[in-house]
């Protein structure tokens, strides 16, 4: 009997609406790392000495760590069990959690970091559990609410991020981490079935290494292109050095018998196509991430600051945060209805249009709140459809390794959004005020928005699934898409 069978008899699996709060809970602790620190790191900036981008890689370091692991965290997921490999995830980022809280130094906090970034397997590995466990018509909701988690996660973990650092210290922040964690791993290895599905294989090694140096390189050279210049012979020698490695490791990975990915998958149009959309969406939503907190907290002496707090800072986020609870199962109903490269166009296209108006209209809180809530709208949506494209265009034993790969993907636009936005607004700080110009708010606005309507655009190119499957229920009141291989693994 298949798991869908075994799920929707009720016999020994457990009901989904229990194994979905307890992934939505390890899926919300590794959301919130990667925004609850940025309230904290101006107080990072001043305790340890140093600058914008030199901070960057509290949150660059973390960004690629999670890129290099979820790949190898979603094929061990396929080959030694899901559940377990989560619960593996979730111990190994709060390790990392109680490191970077103990730290006290830029190097130790960025080495705890790291380590929190092997979470970044947490959603191939809990989007292969739904898939394996779940009915069929819960499929796309659920994988659609996991994902728009990602995004109210980031959202609310600025407020609490607020909350803390005006009232404690940063090393809170790392605290709140390792115990969400250790009760998400707690909850997985009591109540969370495991997965039946294994695809034996071996782990890629070598090709995640030659991966992380091919994402690092070009990452360090945008850190440092303020300081070398961007047109530099420096900051250009690295980031084509990074791309010449990524070349290698596509060369590497055809020629390896059990590949880190399978480049030919990922080359199927409709996959490439959505990573591509995914990296640029991603890099749109940190871009607001990093510029709204930092443009409300400057001093009203700037001309566009407002003095606040880091709280205040947060409540200006909570709203967009809070629309992409609903997003998420919009998302999903459009997608069933009309395909999930519609609903990750709009996502685009949207995002982009509320990131235009937070460039060119900033003046007031209540237009920040405003703008920023429609620019969460459109990422909600899109974040929502990405894995339900990939799921659709890949094989059943193959959605570990392949939604890993697209969760990697958006770590590393996520990376490059907060690295690219951290660059324009130093390079236009002024020495007499210390702080960037309104100019370069707006300016890298723009360049967000511009990337995000790119996606929305790409997106509408993405070929339509020649196999789709819709099953009408009550429960959800519409379609709800079926990828062919679950379909395919039921008839078995």
């Amino acid at each position: 009997m298949s798991p869908f069978s075994q799920s929707s008899a009720g016999s020994d699996r457990p009901h989904p609406t229990r194994t979905l709060l307890i992934l939505s809970l390890a899926a919300l602790s590794f959301a919130l790392a990667q925004t609850t620190l940025i309230p904290a790191l101006a107080e990072l900036m001043e305790e340890f000495h140093t600058d914008a981008t030199g901070i960057a890689w509290v949150l660059t370091g973390y960004l690629i760590s999670a890129a290099i692991f979820t790949p190898i965290f979603g094929r061990l997921g396929d080959m030694f069990g899901k559940r377990r490999l989560l619960v593996i995830a979730l111990s190994i980022f709060a390790a990392g959690s109680t490191v970077s809280a103990l730290g006290d130094s830029v190097p130790a906090i960025v080495a705890g970091r790291i380590l929190q970034g092997v979470g970044g397997g947490i959603f191939p590995l809990c989007f292969g559990i739904i898939r394996d466990e779940f009915p069929p018509e819960k499929v796309s909701a659920s994988v659609g609410l996991m994902s728009a988690t990602l995004g109210i996660g980031g959202g609310i973990g600025l407020v609490v991020g607020g909350l803390i650092v005006d009232h404690a210290s940063y090393h809170w922040i790392f605290w709140l981490g390792a115990a969400m964690a250790v009760m998400a791993a707690a909850a997985a290895l009591i109540f969370v079935p495991e997965s039946p599905n294994r695809v034996p294989a071996k782990v890629d090694y070598r090709g995640a290494a030659v991966l992380a140096v091919g994402l690092s390189v070009p990452m360090y050279a945008i850190s440092e292109a303020n300081n070398w210049g961007w047109t530099s012979t420096k900051t250009i020698g690295l980031i084509l050095a990074g791309f010449v490695v990524i070349t290698f490791w596509v060369w590497l990975q055809k020629r390896t018998r059990e590949p880190l990915a399978d480049v030919s998958l990922l080359a199927e149009p409709r996959v490439a196509m959505t990573n591509t959309a995914t990296l640029l969406i991603g890099f749109g939503m940190f871009a607001s991430f990093i510029l709204i907190p930092q443009l409300v907290e400057s001093p009203d002496s700037t001309g566009y600051g407002f003095g606040f707090s880091a709280t205040q800072a947060g409540l200006v986020m909570l709203p967009a945060a809070l629309m992409m609870l609903p997003a998420g199962p919009l998302s999903g109903h459009l997608g069933a209805r009309f395909g999930n490269r519609v609903p990750l166009a709009l996502g685009g296209l949207i995002s982009g249009i509320g990131l235009i108006g937070l460039g060119l209209d900033h003046g007031s809180a209540l237009s920040i709140v405003l703008w920023n809530v429609l620019s969460s709208i459109g990422v909600g949506l899109a974040y929502a459809a990405m894995p339900n494209l990939i799921m659709e265009a890949v094989p059943l034993e193959r959605t570990g390794e392949a939604t890993g790969f697209n969760t990697l993907i958006r770590s590393v636009g996520s990376s490059l959004g907060s690295q690219v936005t951290a660059s324009i607004l130093t390079g236009t700080i002024l020495a007499a005020t210390g702080f960037p110009t309104s100019d370069g708010f707006r300016t890298a606005f723009l360049v967000g928005a511009g990337v995000s309507i790119f996606a929305g655009l790409l997106a509408l190119l993405i070929p339509r699934s020649g196999h789709r499957h819709a099953i009408f229920t009550e429960e959800i009141g519409a379609a709800s898409v079926l990828p062919e291989p679950a379909l395919a693994a039921d008839e078995r």
